[in-house]
């Protein structure tokens, strides 16, 4: 059915004076409201205020502006049924054929830390109700709520005048779970703040856990293994810290499942370094979603070097992800070694040209990583799917902040011993437990990750390590439960260890330290990573 009128009212107003422009020069009547009829008269764009067209002014300060049968009736209507036309007749209701609506940013409002009221006064009434009333109607209505939609709906007006029932179809299951996605997070945000107010669990944690809104970004070839199928959701809106579902792929092959978990992996560890342009340089290269080298340095590419230099075996392979922008050097050095993916906030032209001739290497750019930390507002909680349920927990946030440590050996560490212990420990956050990281000041030499018992994973970080092992500052993301993880970083030449202490076997733990001359901290904070 031709569309000839549409309803246009967004809280998001990005792209949307180009798209009511496409839709006035095909000579469809333009109904608005507050901001949005505002923005397209300022530009010349014929509007009708819906106050207009109901012949009902808005009231309580915004509060009702399109909750009229004029509106409702005329996104209702069955174009097909006589009742309904005989009642749009009797009634004076137009028809409205496209809707419009993005909704008030709640989600945002709730991010900002605005006070309740401020918060309730961003739960949209009038909006929700439009589009859910569109999209049940989708039979002869079109309802977008996603500005990138508008291309595809206004190519398709431009052809037939009208929007083809499949795409009708795909926009109204959006529609809804826009909807539901949008009453989850109030509902969510109010369940939590009785959880806090009332003192129902000491966690804040709601009866009903706050669902985020999902948008499918890519359709992946195929999931972890080549029998498993599976897509890549990003979350509405991004976060307001890098997130891989921001990055701009500008070489190589189409991402796969394990390319995005190693990516990830890689981003969340590499942000850890991240003080933007004037702090150092840091790369970190992952492998199966763990570090196996990170390195800082004055140089992106002495960072990345030394990153992979520090496992050169383990990063064959693996996922690169540095805080500075890509140059040429560093860019023929990337080139060096078979890569899967690199991420960086941005790849200068002698890089891209020295990148090239890998055809298949993915190149990431995702600006806001060079930004710096101190720019971002993380998000509070991740969420992680079990069969049958779903697991929410606060994120691991926690830094390195030396002075809540508490040296429990004869010998405190030394100054540079502390970096290193410093560094140790922000890797060591982000490898799978149990998890033991060999360091220097600024560069790992040897990770040993994943094992069912600590002594292992020490092992391990010092078979890699070699004889760099030898002074070098261990982290271990948990404590130790005997002495012999202790007695193994001995006897590698391990000089200082950072572990979160709590073990019944502290004071044995500690005696074999001493032993050793080895410099112990307890730094109270636990870092497994399952």
């Amino acid at each position: 059915m031709a569309v000839a009128r549409a309803l246009l009212s967004v809280s998001d107003k990005s792209g949307i004076l180009e798209f009511a422009r496409g839709l006035a020069a095909l000579g469809i009547d333009l109904l608005s409201t507050g901001g949005t009829a505002a923005l397209l008269a300022r530009e010349g764009v014929k509007v009708t205020q819906v106050q207009d067209f109901t012949g009902a002014p808005e009231m309580l300060g915004g509060r009702v502006k399109t909750l009229h049968p004029k509106v409702h009736g005329g996104i209702l209507a069955r174009r097909d049924l006589a009742s309904d036309q005989a009642d749009m007749k009797a009634q004076g209701v137009l028809p409205i054929d496209l809707v419009v609506v993005n909704l008030y940013p709640f989600r945002e409002a709730v991010a900002k830390g605005l006070p309740f009221d401020e918060v309730i006064e961003n739960i949209d009434i009038g909006g929700p109700s439009m589009v859910r009333s569109a999209a049940k109607n989708a039979a002869h209505v079109a309802v977008v709520v996603d500005p990138a939609d508008y291309a595809t709906v206004l190519a398709e007006l431009q052809q037939k005048r009208e929007v083809h029932i499949s795409t009708r179809r795909r926009l109204q299951a959006r529609a809804f779970a826009h909807t539901a996605a949008y009453d989850a997070a109030i509902a969510g945000w109010l369940s939590e703040q009785l959880a806090v107010e009332h003192k129902e669990e000491a966690s804040g944690f709601a009866e009903s856990p706050p669902v985020p809104e999902y948008r499918l970004k890519q359709a992946l070839r195929y999931g972890e293994n080549p029998h498993q199928q599976a897509a890549f959701y990003g979350s509405v809106p991004q976060p307001s810290e890098p997130t891989l579902a921001m990055a701009r792929q500008i070489q190589g092959k189409e991402l796969s499942f394990n390319n995005l978990l190693d990516g990830a992996a890689a981003l969340e560890a590499v942000k850890e370094h991240a003080h933007g342009p004037g702090g150092q340089a840091a790369a970190v290269v992952v492998k199966h979603t763990n570090p196996c080298g990170v390195a800082r340095a004055g140089t992106v590419l002495d960072a990345y070097r030394a990153a992979r230099d520090a496992d050169p075996i383990s990063a064959f392979g693996g996922i690169v992800a540095l805080t500075q922008p890509v140059d040429a050097a560093t860019g023929a050095a990337l080139a060096e070694t078979f890569l899967e993916a690199v991420i960086a906030p941005s790849f200068e032209p002698g890089a891209l040209e020295a990148l090239k001739p890998k055809k298949a290497l993915r190149l990431l750019e995702l600006p806001s990583l060079g930004e710096g930390r101190e720019s971002w507002r993380p998000e509070p909680r991740e969420l992680r799917s079990i069969p049958g349920g779903l697991l929410v927990q606060s994120r691991d946030l926690q830094g390195a902040d030396a002075r809540g440590w508490k040296v429990v050996t004869r010998r405190a560490p030394t100054d540079d011993e502390m970096e290193a212990l410093q560094f140790a420990w922000l890797v060591v956050k982000h490898v799978k437990s149990n998890a033991i990281v060999l360091a220097h000041r600024d560069v790992t030499v040897g990770i040993g990750m994943g094992q069912t018992n600590r002594v292992d994973s020490v092992r391990i970080a010092a078979e890699r390590a070699g004889a760099k092992a030898q002074g070098a500052a261990l982290g271990s993301d948990a404590f130790f439960p005997f002495p012999d993880g202790v007695e193994a970083a001995a006897e590698a030449g391990v000089a200082c260890i950072a572990q979160p202490g709590g073990s019944v076997r502290d004071q044995e733990v500690i005696a074999a330290a001493d032993k050793h001359g080895i410099a112990m901290v307890f730094t109270g904070d636990r870092h497994f990573r399952h």
